[in-house]
């Protein structure tokens, strides 16, 4: 039996879409970023506690592109332009300014490859669920 390819990850597909019912929706997208990740190109002296929240948005954005890689756009910090660029599994969750509804991304997504749990675990074993703080 020839095994099949893994399945590509599901999360730029669920940003863009999050960010174009946000934006169609007349909201604002802001996105929660791990600055921790290698890869991720912000200005630093925003970064608290290892995240950042940027304002995706296409007013406050130039040239922005969610690809399946790769985040970017140029944006104005304090005045000052910056070339914005972070991997997709960088980006923790994407949320509304105006109603904070949005979508948390999970730290792993598994593919075929991973055998499913045999069953629910019995006991104070259960998985906690991400949890998203808004930084202000």
């Amino acid at each position: 039996m020839a095994q099949e390819p893994p399945l590509s990850s599901r999360r730029p597909y669920l940003l863009r879409a999050m960010h174009e019912w946000m934006t169609d929706n007349g909201q604002t997208p802001h996105l929660v970023v791990d600055a921790a990740i290698d890869g991720v190109e912000v200005p630093r002296q925003y970064v608290r506690d290892g995240k950042i929240v940027l304002n995706a948005s296409y007013t406050a954005t130039s040239g922005l592109m969610i690809k399946n890689d790769w985040v970017s756009f140029n944006a104005r910090f304090s005045g000052n332009p910056f070339e914005v660029r972070l991997p997709v599994q960088a980006v923790l969750g994407i949320y509304a300014r105006e109603t904070g509804q949005g979508m948390i991304f999970s730290d792993d997504e598994p593919g075929p490859d991973v055998p499913p749990s045999p069953s629910k675990p019995t006991g104070g074993d259960e998985p906690r669920r991400p949890q998203l703080k808004v930084v202000k």
